[in-house]
């Protein structure tokens, strides 16, 4: 019997690379350009790193979550739930306060805000195709194993 594995083309991962690169890119110019005062810049670049950083682990919980109710084994505690989702949800709200606060120009406030939220969205599925790519390694990983072993055996 042949088991087929799912692997994302390489058009594909080249286009998620590509998308949340120019993501980080638009980000870094951004708020590399901000007007006002240091303090808001900082401010802006942490809520930045802050907001990245949960949308990964969020992705990461979402995605063991599906797996272990999946597989029928328990899932994460509720406090970590709470952890994961308040982090992630924290994150945004500090990050699009500051950015409404700001005393800026309004075209500059929303091109610091779409290329934030477009930073989000990339690092979402560039977290899956990572995720996606892990897990057809280690199928092809316990295949080989498996073939392996039916060799010995023989």
């Amino acid at each position: 019997m042949q088991v087929l594995i799912h692997r994302d083309s390489k058009p594909w991962q080249f286009q998620v690379w590509a998308s949340f690169l120019i993501a980080v890119f638009l980000c870094a110019v951004g708020l590399s350009y901000l007007p006002g005062q240091d303090l808001d810049r900082a401010f802006m670049i942490m809520g930045y790193f802050f907001c990245l950083s949960a949308a990964f682990v969020l992705a990461k919980y979402v995605r063991d979550q599906e797996k272990a109710e999946a597989e029928n084994k328990l899932t994460e505690t509720p406090m970590f739930r709470f952890v994961v989702w308040g982090g992630f949800f924290l994150a945004m709200s500090l990050t699009g306060w500051g950015l409404w606060r700001m005393e800026v120009n309004e075209t500059y406030k929303a091109f610091l805000g779409v290329s934030w939220l477009y930073l989000i969205t990339c690092s979402f599925t560039l977290a899956k195709t990572l995720r996606d790519k892990h897990e057809a390694d280690l199928n092809e990983a316990r295949l080989a194993g498996q073939a392996l072993r039916n060799t010995d055996a023989e």
